[in-house]
C-alpha cells in the first residue's frame, strides 16, 4: 500500500468549505479512482492550533503504480475541478512509502 496526503494549508479569511470536502469531494475522489486501485480516502481537519493547517485527506492505494494510474487518469480532472468549489488554495501533495 502507498499513501497521498493532500494537505491544505491557511488562515483565518481562507475559503474551505469542510461539508463540501467531506460529504461530496471524498465520495467522489472514491468513485472516479476505485477503479485504479484506490483503497481508501478519508479527510481530517485538525483544531486550529495555529500552525494554519487546514485539512488533511488521506489516500490509500493498492501501489505505486495504482497512484500514478489514478492521477494520470481522465477523472482527476473533475477531482481537481471539485477541489476549487471547496477552497481557493491549491493542496500540496506528499507521498508517504512503505519502508
Amino acid at each position: 500500500m502507498i499513501t497521498m496526503l493532500v494537505t491544505y494549508a491557511g488562515g483565518d479569511a481562507t475559503r474551505f468549505d469542510r461539508g463540501h470536502w467531506i460529504n461530496v469531494h471524498f465520495p467522489l475522489v472514491r468513485e472516479c479512482w476505485g477503479p485504479y486501485g484506490l483503497i481508501s480516502a478519508a479527510g481530517f481537519l485538525p483544531q486550529d492550533d495555529g500552525a494554519g493547517l487546514l485539512a488533511v485527506g488521506v489516500v490509500n492505494f493498492r501501489d505505486e503504480a495504482a497512484l500514478e494510474a489514478a492521477l494520470a487518469s481522465p477523472e482527476t480532472a473533475r477531482i481537481m475541478a471539485d477541489v476549487e468549489i471547496v477552497t481557493d488554495i491549491n493542496p500540496a501533495r506528499s507521498v508517504v512509502k512503505p519502508l
